[in-house]
């Protein structure tokens, strides 16, 4: 079993395995991972921050900036999940199951970070024994898709056309689910960029989840300013 799943409380792995669907089916099963995700979110955003850093002392903020999303976008954080032998050990509900939900890189990638969350709760609140950890998996990552998909982060692009405007104030995303049962939600984002504290709307999109639907607002938001002459 891969170190990431030894844990000392057993009900807190089990928490981070459980996904929403699970518990709609099964009531009595306790809290799903939602939570848990959430932490991780914030955890493995650091560590990869922390671990690109240290990587690449050459490197400036924008780029480093990209190659954090990249490292830990939905695709990659699945083949993590998979790395460590999370996919069959997701507790899902039927629906999600017959869904191919084992398979669904959203689910993989929320419960791997659902597993971070829980595994930093078990160290008593330590982030220091993730870090040997991640940085295996990190390492694991190719530096070329890495590469790649850090120069074609379309939030980050985003975010640098705002920037190279003059504004200072990022993006905000406003994201929402819209339809789906909780195994296969539909969320719908909508970027503004504010200016002197009034928000102008440049791009709406859809996704599975949150990530992605923002990642659509901002690519809808790029191919608006193409069409406008404002973007290369």
């Amino acid at each position: 079993m891969h170190k990431l799943l030894t844990f000392q409380n057993e009900k807190l792995l089990r928490q981070a395995l459980t996904h929403r669907s699970y518990v709609n089916e099964n009531p009595g099963e306790g809290e799903h991972n939602e939570r848990l995700e959430f932490l991780g979110d914030a955890i493995l955003n650091f560590l990869s921050g922390e671990y690109l850093y240290r990587l690449h002392p050459k490197k400036g903020e924008d780029e480093l900036t990209r190659r954090r999303s990249a490292l830990v976008e939905e695709k990659q954080l699945a083949k993590f999940a998979i790395e460590v032998g999370l996919d069959f050990r997701m507790r899902l509900g039927q629906g999600a199951i017959l869904d191919g939900g084992y398979h669904n890189p959203n689910l993989l990638s929320s419960t791997f970070e659902a597993v971070i969350g829980a595994y930093y709760l078990d160290n008593n609140c330590n982030v220091e024994p993730l870090r040997p950890i991640v940085k295996e998996l990190f390492d694991s990552a190719s530096e070329h898709i890495v590469e790649i998909r850090s120069n074609v982060d379309s939030k980050n692009r985003f975010q640098e056309w705002v920037q190279a405007q003059g504004n200072t104030t990022p993006p905000r995303y406003v994201t929402e689910q819209v339809d789906g049962p909780s195994h296969a939600p539909v969320f719908v984002s909508k970027v503004f960029e504010v200016v002197n504290g009034i928000s102008e709307l440049h791009g709406t999109g859809k996704g599975r989840n949150k990530k992605e639907a923002e990642k659509a607002a901002a690519e809808d938001a790029l191919a608006k300013l193409k069409k406008q002459g404002l973007l290369d």
